[in-house]
């Protein structure tokens, strides 16, 4: 199984924040940039106010179990960055709806 590429630094994250475009969903929001690689390489945010760190773990599994399944299906050679909607209670996260916010993004991002 090939391993994906996760973001680290800030300042990767702030490039991508500034300089990528942003895509709103129900429950996520994901900023994509072009990167100079030819694969994607993620990034999770997940806002420390939204709940407590066991929650959040569940998000960022939540949201890398889907894009690791998605991945295959769309465009190569981006940055990815993937915020949680801070309207959206972090209780309510459903693998589902989190795929099916991906799965919408990605096509109205034109990359599946």
């Amino acid at each position: 199984m090939k391993k994906i590429l996760t973001l680290k630094k800030n300042y990767e994250f702030r490039y991508v924040l500034n300089k990528g475009k942003v895509y709103y969903g129900n429950q996520i929001i994901v900023y994509i940039n072009k990167n100079k690689k030819y694969t994607n390489i993620l990034g999770i945010a997940i806002n420390t106010k939204l709940g407590k760190a066991v929650r959040r773990n569940r998000v960022k599994r939540l949201i890398r179990e889907n894009y690791r399944i998605i991945n295959k299906d769309i465009e190569q050679g981006y940055n990815i960055v993937f915020l949680w909607n801070k309207n959206i209670n972090i209780k309510q996260a459903n693998y589902f709806e989190i795929k099916k916010d991906m799965k919408n993004i990605f096509k109205r991002a034109k990359l599946m």
